[in-house]
This record gives C-alpha cells, structure tokens and sequence, in this order.
C-alpha cells in the first residue's frame, strides 16, 4: 500500500510564526516544526505550501483537490489563517473539490476578537481544529488517517 499523501496549505503571515505575536502563536517557526511533523509521521508523505496570497491558496486548493491521472492526496490540512474570516472565494473552493479537507488554527479564533468569528471556510472542511497551537496539524493529520483508515504503526 502507498504511504498516506498530506498537504498543508497555511495562509498569510504564517511564514511569521516564532516572530509574530507568541504570546498567541507561540515562538517556534513554523519550519522548524514542519521538520519534526515530517520525523514523527515517517510513515506519511507531508508536503508544504504556503502563501500570502488568496488567489495562490485558491489555485492549490483546485490543483490538489481532485484526482488527476490517478493521483489524489489523500488530505488537505488548510490554516487559512485571517482568510478563514473574509474569503467566500477559498469557501467555494472547498466546496467545490473532493478531497477532504482539515481546518486548523493555532489560536482559539471563537474566543478572540468578534470579526474572528466569522467563518467562511467550516460548512465546506470535513473537520476542524482550533486553539490547539502547532498541535493542531499533527491531530488533523492522525484525523485523516482515521477517515481513511490507515494504519501506519
């Protein structure tokens, strides 16, 4: 059997992680800790993108998000970050593609500032995780490997 293919796809100013705001983001690059997901889940391919850019989000999300020659990612694990709250266009794009999709946040967004709370992504993603920190993409990748139940011990 072919090993399990995740991507993560984070948003703006996730490439600040470990400079911007710890008090809520914690101060650990995202990179740094890509590496340690990657070592810790051998058994899983884990690829990594990430933009500023709603419409490079967008064109991802359609590139990945359906089987094309034969190929299909077995999961997304979008951090839409602040388009999580303004972007219907990244919500019609969940909509719209097959592959499952896990939302995660770094930060609990239902118990920060009101306009967090808007969400435009969640009636579109398969599942969700908030508030966990870095966390969170380990247990959105242990989720999709029990939708698809796979056994990778």
């Amino acid at each position: 059997m072919p090993k399990p293919h995740f991507l993560i796809i984070n948003g703006p100013n996730l490439n600040l992680l470990g400079r911007r705001q710890p008090e809520i983001y914690g101060d650990r690059t995202f990179e740094s800790f890509y590496e340690d997901l990657k070592a810790h889940f051998h058994k899983v391919i884990i690829a990594y993108y990430q933009s500023n850019h709603e419409g490079d989000i967008i064109d991802q999300l359609q590139h990945y998000g359906f089987r094309r020659d034969g190929f299909l990612l077995d999961g997304i694990i979008l951090n839409a970050a602040a388009y999580t709250h303004t972007s219907i266009a990244i919500g019609d794009t969940l909509a719209a593609i097959s592959t499952p999709v896990v939302e995660v946040h770094i930060s609990d967004v239902y118990n920060r500032e009101d306009y967090r709370k808007v969400n435009y992504l969640k009636a579109h993603v398969d599942h969700q995780i908030v508030g966990k920190g870095l966390a969170g993409y380990a247990e959105a990748i242990e989720w999709l490997l029990g939708y698809h139940m796979y056994d990778i011990s």
